[in-house]
């Protein structure tokens, strides 16, 4: 929840000065922080839902769900299902979305069935999202999606993070109108 690149996004979501300035939910994932229970890599997808759950009741806006990292996973994991969530949910970003880490390959085959507009935002550069695996998992999901490389941004965008703050902010306008 505290890292920069949450934050940015954050803010690029939240401030007036980006032409948005939409209500924002940040959160900490089950066993994070000083959030409760217990961290297990696939049960994080509820704490997903239970977010835009309140946001929905909330606010009673569209939703557009923006996840970086485990974060992306999991939005991926929660919003990519065959029944919809909320008829309200009007688009994804995925930031650093992983498709190799810790030896293992992330392969996200309910991105073939998921018809919400997508963004898969990346640094050209990002050690757990090798550009080519990337834009493979890109061009096998359902339309429509982008895929934007950030140039010489890693999995952090340490140094772009403005880049990836109008790249993300240029789409969300651009899937509101």
């Amino acid at each position: 929840m505290h890292n920069k690149v949450v934050y940015h996004a954050m803010k690029a979501l939240n401030d007036p000065e980006w032409g948005l300035g939409w209500p924002v939910l940040r959160f900490n994932f089950r066993g994070t922080g000083l959030s409760q229970g217990t961290h297990d890599g696939q049960a994080e997808a509820g704490d997903v839902l239970a977010a835009l759950d309140w946001l929905e009741n909330e606010y009673l806006r569209p939703l557009v769900v923006v996840g970086f990292s485990f974060g992306a996973m999991m939005a991926l994991s929660a919003c990519c299902k065959p029944t919809p969530i909320s008829k309200n949910l009007r688009a994804l970003a995925f930031l650093g979305l992983p498709t190799h880490a810790d030896g293992q390959d992330y392969r996200y085959s309910s991105l073939q069935d998921c018809t919400i507009p997508k963004l898969f935002l990346s640094g050209a550069k990002d050690q757990f999202a090798p550009s080519i695996q990337l834009a493979q998992i890109v061009s096998a999901a359902a339309e429509p999606k982008q895929l934007v490389l950030v140039p010489r941004a890693d999995h952090f965008f340490t140094g772009q993070l403005e880049s990836m703050q109008s790249s993300l902010i240029s789409w969300l306008k651009e899937q509101m109108r």
